[in-house]
C-alpha cells in the first residue's frame, strides 16, 4: 500500500503544481493584455494630439504662404494653385516612401510588444 499511497501524493502534487501553473500563466496573461491595450491607448492618444495640432499648423502655413505667396505673384489664384501643387508633390513623396514608412512603424512597435 505505500507504493499507492506514494504515487497518490504524488500525483496530486503535480495536479497542484499543475493548477499553480496555470493560475499564473492566466495571470501573465491578463497582465501581459492590459500593457498592450494600456501602451496602444497611450499611443493612439498622442498621434491623435500631436497629429492634431500638426494638421492645424500645416494649415495654417498653407494660408499664410498662399496670403504670401499671392501678395508676391500678385495673383491670389495662382498663388493657392501652386500652394495646391506643392502638397500634392508632398503628399506624392510620402506615398512614394509609405512601405519604408511601413517598416519603420513595425521595427519601432515590434521592439515594444514582443519583448
Amino acid at each position: 500500500m505505500g507504493i499507492f499511497e506514494s504515487l497518490n501524493q504524488t500525483s496530486d502534487k503535480a495536479l497542484d503544481l499543475g493548477e499553480y501553473y496555470s493560475k499564473k500563466t492566466l495571470e501573465y496573461y491578463k497582465l501581459k493584455v492590459f500593457q498592450q491595450l494600456v501602451t496602444s491607448s497611450g499611443m493612439f492618444c498622442k498621434t491623435v494630439l500631436i497629429g492634431g495640432f500638426l494638421f492645424l499648423g500645416l494649415m495654417f502655413f498653407a494660408v499664410s504662404g498662399t496670403l504670401a505667396l499671392g501678395q508676391l505673384v500678385g495673383n491670389m489664384i495662382l498663388a493657392c494653385l501652386l500652394i495646391g501643387v506643392l502638397l500634392l508633390l508632398i503628399g506624392g513623396l510620402i506615398y512614394k516612401f509609405r512601405s519604408a514608412i511601413d517598416s519603420l512603424v513595425i521595427k519601432k512597435l515590434g521592439k515594444q510588444f514582443f519583448d
